[in-house]
Order: structure tokens, then C-alpha cells, then sequence
């Protein structure tokens, strides 16, 4: 039981960082960003280039991979987002505009970094080992530490800075922030920036220990969702509800049905979808309508 506790800890963790950035850009621009796992999948990609082939400190390539992230976040609102959003009532257009960033940040990948799978050095050798009831890789608890840490701080940004009250504001009734002063353009911005930030630091987190290649794109973003959904959409705190419930559901699933293959996330699936036929609006989310 203690190892699958401190794996459910482990997978939450990272899923919850996933699901945060997914969240925040919902909540700000009501915008559905299916090319989130491709940011996810960039990011991997910047750590792996800084710090696997090019030497650079970890943390180093970690703030790139951030920074990288962030900036293209930023790119992407200013220069597709908003003007769609602007110019046309219907949602539908963001929607394929987001499917549209997907495919093209795909294409990016492949003619850029090819379909390999890459991976790189561990950061930490060696293994706890409690008892032989706990073991876990020296890496998988620092990845783990940083990752909580990491939604720490992004919570006391959204609670006890200007820039997370703006943002909070924003999400909250964008009209009424706006008649309050709160600069829609320049914090929608931001906040698109940050929530790809977010996509590409747990993507530079986990490219140590799962590796890194094309294909993991459509299947993050598809979890992130389940995150989201399963939360509240657009609720940051059911975000991070919303990983830690997937993280564990996954691994009681990997420890007792692992002999079954894919059956595991069959299971989960159709628990997830039991759930939001019972409360579509998530754990943390209001009713609809």
C-alpha cells in the first residue's frame, strides 16, 4: 500500500501541473487549448537539447525550457488567439484554431526534432528502499519535491501577488475587471504565457524519467482534460483535485490490473465517465445552466 500511495503522490503531482495550465487559460479566455500537450511535448524537448546534449545545468535547462514556453505562449495569444476572439462570437472558431496550433506545433517537432524518442542523464543515482514495501528512484522523489513545489508557488502567485489578483479577477467576470482597470489584453497575455509556462516546466520535469518523443502530445492533452473535467472546468483548486484523482486512480489501476494491459485505463475511462454522467460539472465546478 505505501508504494502505491507514494506512486499516486508521484503521478498526481505531475498531472496536477499538467491540468493547471490547461485550466488557467480556460478560465481566463473561456479557450479549449488542445495543443497543450505539444507545448508539454516542447518543453521536454528545450530540457533535453539544454541539458542533454548540450551540457547545461538542469536547472538551467529547466528555466529555458520555461522561458521557451512562456514566450510562444505569449506569441500565440497576442497573435492568434485574440484577434479570432475578437473578430468572431463563435466559439467554435477558437476551437479549431486550438486544433490548428496542435497540428502545426506537431509538424514543428517532427521537422525539428524528429520522431525519436529522446531522453536524458538522471539527475540523482540510487534508490530508496523502505523495507522493500517503498521503493522509489532518487530522480522520480526530486521531480516529485519540485513538481509540489512548484504548484506551491503557483498558488500564492494567483493568491497574494497584483498579477494573480488580476488574474483571478479576470477569470472571474472579465467585464467587470475590465471596468475596474484590469488591462484584459495585457493580463489575457500573461496569463495564456503562464499557463503554456506551467506546460513546459512538467514537461522538462518529466523528460528525465519517462523521456521524451512526437507522439506524447495527443495523449497529454486528452489526460489533461480528463483533469480538468473531472476538477471543475476552469476551477484552478479542481485542477489540482482533478491530477491527484487521476494520479491515483492510475496507480491502484497499474498495481492490481497491470497483468491485464490496457484494460487499466479502460477501467478508468469508464469511471471517469460514470462520474461526470452523475456530476458533469466536476467536483469543484458549479452546475451549468
Amino acid at each position: 500500500m505505501e508504494q502505491i500511495l507514494a506512486n499516486g503522490v508521484y503521478l498526481g503531482s505531475q498531472y496536477a501541473m499538467i491540468a493547471l495550465g490547461l485550466t488557467l487559460i480556460f478560465a481566463l479566455m473561456n479557450v479549449l487549448n488542445f495543443a497543450h500537450g505539444q507545448m508539454y511535448v516542447i518543453g521536454g524537448f528545450v530540457t533535453y537539447t539544454f541539458y542533454g546534449q548540450w551540457g547545461v545545468p538542469f536547472v538551467l535547462a529547466l528555466i529555458m525550457s520555461c522561458f521557451t514556453l512562456a514566450i510562444l505562449g505569449a506569441l500565440i495569444e497576442r497573435y492568434l488567439f485574440a484577434p479570432v476572439i475578437k473578430g468572431s462570437a463563435r466559439e467554435e472558431s477558437t476551437m479549431l484554431l486550438a486544433a490548428g496550433i496542435a497540428f502545426f506545433l506537431d509538424a514543428l517537432i517532427l521537422i525539428v526534432f524528429g520522431e525519436k524518442q529522446r531522453g536524458v542523464p538522471k539527475i540523482v543515482d540510487g534508490v530508496f528502499n523502505y523495507d522493500f514495501r517503498l521503493i522509489m528512484p532518487y530522480d522520480r522523489i526530486l521531480i516529485c519535491a519540485l513538481a509540489i513545489l512548484s504548484i506551491i508557488a503557483f498558488i500564492c502567485l494567483m493568491q497574494y501577488t497584483k498579477t494573480g489578483r488580476a488574474l483571478r479577477a479576470l477569470a472571474q467576470d472579465r467585464t467587470a475587471a475590465q471596468l475596474m482597470g484590469v488591462n484584459v489584453d495585457r493580463y489575457s497575455m500573461i496569463g495564456f504565457a503562464l499557463g503554456a509556462m506551467l506546460a513546459g516546466l512538467v514537461g522538462g520535469l518529466l523528460v528525465t524519467i519517462t523521456g521524451v518523443n512526437l507522439g506524447m502530445g495527443g495523449p497529454t492533452s486528452i489526460k489533461a482534460f480528463m483533469m480538468v473535467m473531472i476538477g471543475g472546468a476552469g476551477v484552478i483548486s479542481g485542477a489540482i483535485w482533478g491530477g491527484i484523482i487521476l494520479g491515483f486512480l492510475e496507480a491502484f489501476g497499474l498495481a492490481y490490473l497491470a497483468q491485464y494491459g490496457d484494460i487499466t485505463y479502460l477501467l478508468i475511462f469508464i469511471s471517469l465517465m460514470i462520474f461526470l454522467a452523475i456530476r458533469p460539472q466536476g467536483l469543484m465546478g458549479k452546475p451549468w445552466g
